[in-house]
């Protein structure tokens, strides 16, 4: 593992916290749906900096920068391409700034999301012209003092690639995660131990690996116990959305409770996790039972799919996209607590 700030933090921690959610946050402070959140960087800065302020003071030890959807392909959507660096390199700056104040080693990690484009040969997107995109944000994000790049919700393993070549021509270290949510598989069709088994073959080898974002935390846990299975050096990274979205008044709330993550996290690092955080849904106060429930239990054991089910609740899929005869426990009634 190369020396930076991750690895250090993780070299004298058996689990650190990340963050939560990024655009559930932005959306609560008055983003509008169908805004490039990333323009909030030098049009509302005091509201990233209270984003990032949020995970920080609620325990993270590392928090993700408001550049999820900056690469060129994304921002084309709001004729922004051109500002795929720039606007990259502020969210990192704010970032830097926050970490620096925290009185505490707190890792800026710069968010890296797909291109929203489909890989040649099935679509379009060129490895080359993947790897420019991805290198033109993580120059960006470098400049600005992200510590690693973080690239997430990534479905093909051919676009993860291409992140992970762009990472090494920045010389920056990089993390990565992928998103199951199709029956156990990414949208692609790759499965958790097919994802272990590609994730130390990358042009860069990932400081840690792991999955986000997907169906629930049920099915988050299901596929940590398949990247667990393999083995290997490479610390996994779990980041679930908190519950199971759901439209209420107009808009999209997410089921999950504080206490219900605080069991998510004690079972995600039961399940061989060491990085672990939430995705969409998950807010400070999520973070802050979570940090709690960390420092507070000793590691337990390894965790049957039965009990992720009883704890979190069932599972979208019966199998886990690797073993047609998966166990399929029934879909419980969520045990939902009241703070």
């Amino acid at each position: 593992m190369t020396d930076n700030a991750l690895s250090r933090l993780l070299s004298s921690r058996d689990w650190l916290l990340a963050d939560g959610a990024t655009g559930t946050n932005l959306f609560n402070m008055g983003l509008s749906s169908g805004d490039a959140p990333e323009f909030w960087n030098e049009d509302e800065p005091d509201k990233i900096r209270a984003l990032y302020k949020g995970a920080v003071d609620a325990g993270s030890d590392i928090f993700l920068t408001n550049s999820f959807g900056g690469n060129a392909s994304r921002l084309k959507l709001h004729e922004a391409e051109h500002r795929a660096r720039e606007l990259s390199r502020l969210s990192a700056e704010i970032g830097r700034e926050i970490a620096d104040a925290a009185g505490r080693p707190v890792v800026v990690a710069g968010s890296m999301g797909p291109t929203g484009e489909i890989m040649a040969p099935m679509g379009s997107l060129t490895h080359a012209r993947a790897v420019e995109m991805f290198h033109e944000q993580a120059e960006g994000l470098k400049e600005g003092g992200a510590d690693v790049l973080w690239v997430e919700t990534i479905s093909a393993i051919e676009e993860m690639k291409a992140a992970a070549e762009a990472a090494g021509l920045a010389g920056m270290p990089f993390c990565c995660t992928m998103s199951f949510d199709t029956a156990g598989r990414t949208m692609m069709g790759l499965t958790s131990e097919g994802w272990a088994e590609q994730a130390a073959k990358l042009p860069t080898v990932p400081t840690a690996f792991g999955a986000n974002c997907g169906v629930g935390a049920s099915d988050l846990l299901r596929t940590v116990l398949g990247l667990s299975n393999v083995g290997g050096e490479i610390p996994i990274i779990a980041k679930g959305n908190a519950g199971i979205p759901k439209y209420v008044d107009g808009h999209i709330h997410y089921d999950g409770t504080p206490e219900l993550m605080a069991e998510y996290a004690l079972l995600a690092r039961d399940a061989g996790a060491t990085i672990i955080g939430g995705c969409c849904g998950t807010m400070p106060e999520h973070l802050e039972k979570m940090r709690a429930a960390l420092e507070s239990h000793e590691k337990g054991p390894r965790p049957s799919l039965d009990r992720i089910a009883e704890v979190l609740g069932g599972f979208s899929s019966p199998s886990d996209g690797t073993d047609d005869a998966a166990p399929q426990p029934e879909r419980t009634r969520r045990r939902r607590r009241r703070a």
